[in-house]
This record gives structure tokens, C-alpha cells and sequence, in this order.
């Protein structure tokens, strides 16, 4: 028999796997695909064929893990992707120390019952849950996968499987960027006919809802952001200036929960968008000199938007800001008998960067931006921004301003809701489910988490796209998107994975009969469906 076949195969493997502490950027994100490379090792098949376990890297080292079972019977392919890294676990207070051990934790938290919410605390007594950083999202993805590319091997199911799992899904989903290329080539190389992307990223419920879903497609993100160049002046004749926090206002409170950001398809709407940051850019020393920089980073999600689409409402949306503070700043100039400063203008980055070669010349320019580029402490929302901010600095004339930009990550989002086959898996998986546990899966056409769904079978206009490179600093340099291969990858989506509760939060639990009982007999069903389907 196969290997991680039984309920309790399943949970030991799980907790091997989330033992590995992976959360993103540790050491421990760099070590687990050679854990995992030597327990895939111990599989059959692949002790035959190691050739079919191979590493792909992401510019900074990190590693992810391809795994291919070759039927030899069919060029149909099944892509199974999965993510190991985790969230951190500071969260769990005093029981840090045991994020990392399920049944040890399970077994604690029966100590510590009154700290849990009400729901988890009943969760936790009735026996039916494990608690622990990564058994939902989504180790538990991975060992199911783990689980089928074992026993398709053993049984030589007439079907290739190909398993992919990537680090760093939870910040950039660099791992995920670098793994479709590497899927183009595998394809390319073996001749296979890639039927279906299939994720198993958990059920996402909110607070009190039991229900359990599948998703025929998966949300999109963006981020558009701002840089706002003021003018500065002393704390004593605050008249004299204009605070970028000022002008920052108008435009967050334009943003915030805007309902032109809402999407609404096939019964289901994005959330609205939402401020991640805002703040000065004046260092941490105290200063009596006004901010006169800033910067505010929003959230939107996206069903059929492009980045084109989100970037011009953007722009709409920060004109009409800027349209306000102008009228508000102007009547305290009046109450205050002094003359405005200006008007705040509004500029994309790509206008701002054409302006600044025009000036100082592309050479120059490109010193400048370098000059942020390499200082790697920051992350890439920060050297985005840091780079507009450098741009501005030569540029105050054109203040003051608010300069658009795209800071990343960017998911587009991917639906494959009305393709025959997803359709008819769908309704194989909803039978069986009834048929076996007296359970009803319920359809969603977005998996509302985000995923690396979001990376295969992009169909969008190229002119989408180009948008977000145009107006992201970072593009090319820290940052890209693999459009072009990811439009090659054509194959419908899915996502069906355990249930689950309170992803990245320290009461974080997987129901495990579901997952060690009922999704191993759906992707199963799943599997067998896309294999025999003429």
C-alpha cells in the first residue's frame, strides 16, 4: 500500500511537515524543501526516478519543489500547488514554543481554555479540531498532495501528476512567480497536456459559519499607492506650508470603503479597499520642521479588473481628492488673508519618472533609483516608494503633487467558474460528498484568501498588465510578473482543500475528520473525473 494513505498516515505526516518551522523569511522557509526533497525520496517511484524531484530557486535563493509522476499511459496532466511557508507565530504568546506541535498544543490549550474565544474553546472540547501554526494554511494542502502523488504512483493511475509547492505565498509569492516557469519548461520538456491547476488551500469561513466550500477561481489584489509632496516650513508659521499629511487625508478618506472599487460577479462582490499604511516620511527624530512628505498604501480586490482599470479609477478617485483639499486649503487661506502655495496637481510615477530624465538625464535618473535599489533592508513597498521620493526631491518644482504608483504584490485574479470542466467536477464532487458524508460542498467563485492560483491561466489584455509595469518602480528590478508564461499555462482552475478556522491567528485549527477522512476521497473523486473524461 501506498504510503500517508490512513487518517493517521495523514496526521502524523501533517505534524511532521508543520514540525519544520517555515515561517516566511527564516531560516527555516530555506531549509524545508530539503526536507521535503528526502521525504518524497523515500516514495518508490521516486527512488527509481529521481530525476523527477527537482529544485527552481527565486532571485534571493529560496527554493520551492517540483515533483512529477509520469503515467507513460497519457500526456493529461494535473498540476497540484501548495505553499509551505507560514505566518509568524508571536501570537501564541507563552505557548510559542509549541505553534509548531499540534498535539502537544491541542493537548496544552485544555490548560488555557480561558483565554480562547468562545468558538475555538467549544472547537477545542469537542475533540474534533488541531490547533497549530500551519495545519490549515496550509501544510495540510500539502500532505494531501503528498498523499495522492504517492499512491498515483503506486497504482499507476493513468493520469501525470505534477506537485509544486513554493515558499513565500504569505508576503510576495516569489516562490509561485519563479514555479511558472519552471511548470513552462517541465510541460515543454515532457510533452504534457496540463488539464487542471489544482490548490488546496483551505476553506475560508467567517466567524460562525460552518458551511464548507470548494472555489472555481480565486480573487485578485492590487495595490495603488501615493506619494504626497507638500511644501515644508516651521512649526511657528505653519502658513508658510502645505503638510503632505494634510493633503494625505482627502485622498484616504476618498479611498476608504469606496464603493467604486466594488466588483460584483456571479453573486459575489470584492471587498472594499481599504488604507495599509499611512505616514510621513520624515525619519524618527523629532523635528519642528512640518512633514511635507508622505506616503498611503490601500488594498482593492479584483474580479474582472485589470491593473488598467483599478490604475485610472485610481487616478479619478485621487483627482477628486485633490480637488477637495484645494477647495478646503483655499478657504483657510482666505480666513487667514494669505496666498495658497499652489494647487496640488496629480501624476502617475511614469509621468514623474519622463519629467525627471527630461531634466537630470536617464544616466542621472538611473544613479538615483540604483541608489535606493541596493539598500536591501527595506522591503519592496518601502523602495518604491523610497524611489518616487527620491525622484521628487530633484523635482520640487512640480509640488506640490500627488504622485500615483503601484506598490506590489499584484494578483490577478483567475476564474475558470464557467468551464466544462470545472463545471462537471463540481458536480461529481458535490454527489460524492453527499453520497459519502452526508456533506454539502458548496460552490464559490472566488476564493476570497488569495493564491497562487493567480499566477496560471492568465487571459488578460497585455495593455492590463502593462499598466502595473509602467507605474511600479520596482518592476524589472525587485519585481516581476511572468505574464507571457503565465498566458501560455491555459488550464482551468480550482481550489479544494480541508476545513478549517482562524488562518494567522493563534487559534488556528483543522477539523480533522474532514481532512484526514473526507477531502482525501473528494480529490480523489476529483482526480478520477479529470483522468477519465474524454
Amino acid at each position: 500500500m501506498a504510503q500517508w494513505q490512513t487518517p493517521e498516515e495523514l496526521e502524523q505526516l501533517l505534524t511532521e511537515l508543520v514540525s519544520w518551522q517555515s515561517r516566511s523569511w527564516t531560516e527555516g522557509e530555506r531549509i524545508f524543501p530539503h526536507h521535503l526533497m528526502n521525504k518524497l525520496t523515500n516514495v518508490p517511484y521516486f527512488r527509481e526516478n529521481s530525476q523527477n524531484l527537482t529544485f527552481f530557486k527565486t532571485p534571493d535563493g529560496r527554493e520551492g519543489v517540483n515533483a512529477l509522476y509520469l503515467s507513460g499511459k497519457s500526456r493529461r496532466t494535473i498540476v497540484l500547488l501548495s505553499h509551505f511557508d507560514t505566518v509568524n507565530t508571536e501570537d501564541y504568546g507563552h505557548l510559542e514554543n509549541l505553534a509548531f506541535h499540534p498535539q502537544r498544543l491541542t493537548e496544552t490549550l485544555h490548560d488555557y481554555k480561558e483565554e480562547l474565544p468562545e468558538e475555538a474553546r467549544e472547537d477545542l472540547e469537542s475533540g474534533e479540531y488541531l490547533f497549530g501554526r500551519g495545519v490549515m494554511d496550509m501544510k495540510m494542502g500539502l500532505t494531501l498532495h503528498m498523499s495522492i502523488i504517492a499512491r498515483a504512483s503506486e497504482e499507476q493511475w493513468p493520469v501525470n501528476i505534477l506537485l509544486v509547492t513554493v515558499p513565500d505565498e504569505e508576503v510576495d509569492s516569489a516562490g509561485m512567480r519563479e514555479a511558472v516557469p519552471a511548470i513552462r519548461d517541465i510541460q515543454h520538456r515532457y510533452d504534457l497536456d496540463i488539464t487542471l491547476f489544482l490548490n488546496s488551500e483551505p476553506t475560508f469561513q467567517e466567524l460562525g459559519d460552518e458551511h464548507f466550500y470548494m472555489y472555481s477561481g480565486s480573487i485578485g489584489k492590487i495595490m495603488p499607492a501615493a506619494l504626497l509632496y507638500g511644501k515644508e516650513t516651521h512649526v511657528g508659521n505653519p502658513m508658510s506650508g502645505l503638510t503632505a499629511n494634510y493633503m494625505a487625508t482627502f485622498l484616504t478618506q476618498k479611498m476608504e470603503w469606496s464603493p467604486e472599487f466594488r466588483e460584483t460577479e456571479m453573486g459575489e462582490s470584492t471587498p472594499l479597499p481599504i488604507s495599509l499604511r499611512q505616514k510621513d516620511l520624515m525619519g524618527t527624530g523629532y523635528s519642528t520642521q512640518t512633514p511635507y512628505r508622505a506616503q498611503v498604501l490601500f488594498n482593492a480586490f479584483l474580479f474582472k479588473r485589470s491593473a488598467k482599470d483599478i490604475f485610472e479609477l485610481f487616478r479619478k478617485t485621487a483627482e477628486e481628492a485633490a480637488e477637495a483639499c484645494n477647495s478646503s486649503y483655499e478657504e483657510v487661506c482666505r480666513r487667514e488673508d494669505v496666498q495658497p502655495l499652489g494647487k496640488v496637481e496629480v501624476m502617475e510615477y511614469r509621468e514623474l519618472l519622463h519629467y525627471a530624465e527630461r531634466k537630470l538625464g536617464k544616466d542621472m535618473v538611473r544613479i538615483y533609483i540604483k541608489e535606493v535599489m541596493e539598500k536591501e533592508e527595506q522591503d519592496d513597498r518601502e523602495v518604491a516608494v523610497r524611489i518616487v521620493d527620491k525622484l521628487i526631491l530633484h523635482c520640487q518644482e512640480l509640488g506640490p503633487v500627488i504622485i500615483l504608483l503601484f506598490a506590489t504584490p499584484y494578483y490577478p485574479a483567475v476564474n475558470s467558474s464557467e468551464d466544462p470542466v470545472v463545471m462537471g467536477a463540481v458536480d461529481v464532487i458535490q454527489q460524492k460528498a453527499k453520497e459519502a458524508f452526508d456533506l454539502t460542498v458548496t460552490q464559490v467563485h472566488y476564493f476570497n484568501g488569495i493564491s497562487d492560483l493567480s499566477y496560471v491561466n492568465y487571459n488578460g489584455e497585455t495593455e492590463g498588465w502593462k499598466a502595473f509595469e509602467r507605474n511600479s518602480p520596482v518592476w524589472g528590478e525587485r519585481y516581476t510578473i511572468p505574464f507571457e508564461d503565465m498566458e501560455k499555462l491555459r488550464a482551468p482552475v480550482m481550489n479544494l482543500g480541508p476545513y478549517g478556522k482562524d488562518a494567522h491567528k493563534r487559534t488556528e485549527r483543522l477539523h480533522k475528520k474532514n481532512a484526514f477522512q473526507e477531502i482525501p476521497v473528494l480529490l480523489e473523486t476529483l482526480i478520477d473525473y479529470i483522468s477519465e473524461r474524454d
